[in-house]
């Protein structure tokens, strides 16, 4: 199994990242989206629909809720036809155009914002902090590599749990989905380090590979 991950994983990137060269749509709960170029489509990666099932089991209504790297909005979208209050944040130009297109033609309310991780959200205490993370320790060359790359030295995670704090109050849930390609002990070392232990919810094996929804807690 190992074997076909490690031959598999890397062609079907390649695919994908091909198939993705072309703005594409895709349909999930009633909700059409745009894709654009270069933003990490849901459809093909087993994290979103995994988090979106977690999420379902949650009551979100009248709930403010903010989404790190929205990427496409799907989870955002959804999440406001249940009913909460959502923020969406991306540093991605393409996905944050992306995400304004759907806006207007989804007649949402969401709030938009550029950010890089938490730096440039306006500080606010949310209900629900939903993050689907860049997870290979790589640097970022290319603005499609922000959905996959979070830096040599997992800059990206440093940033979060520095930050995180000033945007959870005694009751927030923040649900974060990893990977077994994730280095989680790394992770969690740095997340323990700024005070949050990640605390596993649910795991799933999809084809080849596990996947993890934990619940960032706070010591």
């Amino acid at each position: 199994m190992n074997l076909l991950r490690e031959v598999f994983s890397p062609i079907a990137r390649l695919l994908i990242q091909f198939y993705l060269r072309k703005e594409r749509t895709y349909s999930l709960d009633d909700i059409s989206i745009k894709i654009l170029p270069g933003v990490f489509h849901p459809g093909f990666f087993f994290s979103t629909k995994f988090l979106l099932q977690y999420l379902k089991s949650l009551d979100l209504k009248n709930k403010s809720l903010l989404e790190l790297g929205a990427g496409s909005g799907l989870i955002s979208f959804i999440a406001e036809k249940k009913g909460a209050i959502v923020t969406a944040s991306d540093l991605s130009e393409e996905a944050l155009k992306g995400l304004e297109r759907n806006l207007k033609s989804l007649r949402s309310r969401i709030t938009i914002f550029k950010s890089d991780v938490l730096e440039q959200i306006p500080a606010q205490q949310f209900d629900f902090i939903v993050i689907n993370p860049p997870y290979y320790a790589k640097q970022v060359k290319e603005e499609w590599e922000l959905a996959w790359n979070c830096g040599e030295d997992f800059e990206y995670y440093k940033k979060l749990f520095f930050r995180l704090s000033d945007f959870a109050h005694n009751k927030t849930k923040v649900i974060m989905v990893l990977s077994e390609d994730c280095d989680i002990f790394t992770i969690r070392n740095i997340s323990k380090r700024h005070g949050w232990n990640l605390v596993e919810q649910k795991k799933r094996k999809f084809w080849w590979e596990w996947n993890f929804i934990f619940e960032c807690v706070k010591n």
